[in-house]
């Protein structure tokens, strides 16, 4: 069987999130019906993170393994031909048969971007969160500062999180403003199910003016989810790349959306 790592780029405003599900079209059914055409045979995936409902990918990374074989521009052009206009393959190739998409990632990367304006936008409306109050984009900098390196984060956890253990470790997290789009960008070694976005709010929150610094370190210390501040919307947020150890030579690139 050879194995076969793929980058990929989708929209998720019209999917029920990445993971195929029966009652809603999903960004793996897509994937793989695509790929199944190209192979002339099923394909499952594998993927570095699932997205959920109306999150976006900038470079999901996922494997496959076959019987069959096609070159790289085949697998590439064929299945891109069978996709929709919001998701695309931007690159695929053979991979060491050890490579696993979601259990050889090392880190995640995410950007959740907010639109800070009176009106909300009418162009990228299912692209970002919008918040109408002015926001603290600096304050909001200082305050995710606390949040970096090792925590038990069971405060920014959705109820449902399925992972044995609440600790992760944050490498980065920035917020920085270009007009009125505030990037937030956060890299970690693995994250709960809603940590970015549960954050997001809770920053956003304390932006406002509602809470201060003192709060979130007292919503951290006290690993209750019913003390953070309500989830951030779904669209502002954007998977943007898995990180793996050299050894696999993987063709990634880093993209992040910028809107102005």
């Amino acid at each position: 069987m050879l194995k076969l790592v793929s980058g990929i780029e989708y929209d998720g405003s019209s999917y029920c999130g990445w993971q195929r599900q029966s009652h809603s079209p999903s960004v793996q059914a897509e994937v793989e019906q695509a790929l199944s055409y190209v192979a002339n045979e099923p394909v499952e995936l594998v993927c570095a993170g699932r997205t959920d409902t109306a999150v976006h990918a900038c470079e999901q990374i996922v494997h496959f393994e076959t019987a069959v074989e096609r070159s790289d521009r085949s697998w590439l052009l064929g299945a891109n031909c069978r996709l929709p206009k919001n998701i695309r393959i931007l690159w695929i190739h053979p991979v060491a048969p050890a490579f696993h998409a979601r259990f050889s990632a090392i880190a995640r990367s995410y950007r959740y971007i907010i639109q800070n304006s009176a009106v909300p936008g009418a162009i990228f409306h299912d692209k970002v969160c919008w918040e109408h109050r002015l926001l603290n984009d600096s304050l909001m900098h200082e305050a995710a500062q606390q949040l970096v390196g090792e925590h038990d984060f069971s405060a920014f956890r959705a109820s449902g999180c399925q992972a044995k253990s609440p600790v992760r470790t944050i490498e980065y997290l920035n917020i920085q403003r270009n007009g009125e789009f505030i990037y937030l960008d956060i890299k970690a070694n693995a994250f709960l199910h809603h940590m970015v976005r549960n954050i997001a709010g809770s920053l956003m929150s304390i932006g406002t003016g509602n809470n201060d610094l003192k709060w979130l370190q007292q919503v951290l210390q006290g690993k209750d989810r019913r003390q953070a501040a309500k989830t951030a919307a779904a669209a502002g947020l954007y998977f943007v790349q898995a990180f793996y150890s050299d050894e696999f030579k993987l063709q990634q690139t880093e993209r992040r959306p910028i809107l102005f």
